[in-house]
């Protein structure tokens, strides 16, 4: 029987995502797409409400400092992101203690393990926790609230910090 938890790990074992980071085009512009803090991508002010469409532009999309491009082997094209492009909406666990897995799903079907090559970190904007997951080449993605909610069920009290383990590696909540 399928665990949904194995469902993630087959997802995470057969996504493949083109180079981008090996590209270097030589054309450089901008393209009026917008990825908002929830996750939802917009062309020119609308909606992108074709989820297939809005996964293959994530997949060419890397991180240049603190600016965001959608990059092909001959155009580079600058996007705005309002904070995270992607946005973590699931996860599953395996596990216990220190050999707990936790694999979460983006809003694009992008899956990674919890653990030293993608971490948790927390960061204080507004007054306010705000949760992230790195995906792959400095690409995070906010963990949504829900999420959080329920990954804190998760975690284990040392005095006033919350811990979360995965893969062997343990992570502060607050």
């Amino acid at each position: 029987m399928s665990t949904p938890f194995n469902q993630l790990l087959q997802l995470l074992e057969t996504q493949k995502h083109p180079p981008v980071e090996s590209w270097n085009p030589t054309s450089v512009g901008d393209i009026d797409i917008r990825i908002r803090d929830d996750g939802v991508w917009f062309h020119e002010g609308r909606e992108i409400k074709r989820v297939g469409l809005a996964k293959i532009f994530s997949s060419i999309l890397r991180k240049e400092g603190t600016e965001f491009f959608l990059v092909t082997p001959v155009e580079k094209l600058r996007i705005r992101v309002d904070d995270a492009p992607f946005l973590a909406v699931d996860f599953e666990v395996e596990g216990e203690g220190n050999g707990q897995k936790i694999l979460f799903r983006t809003n694009v079907d992008d899956v990674v393990l919890l653990g030293t090559d993608h971490p948790l970190k927390v960061h204080l904007a507004n007054g306010e926790q705000r949760p992230y997951i790195e995906v792959r080449n400095g690409l995070q993605a906010l963990i949504s609230r829900s999420a959080y909610y329920r990954l804190v069920d998760y975690a284990r009290k040392d005095g006033e910090e919350a811990l979360l383990t995965s893969d062997g590696t343990t992570f502060r909540l607050n």
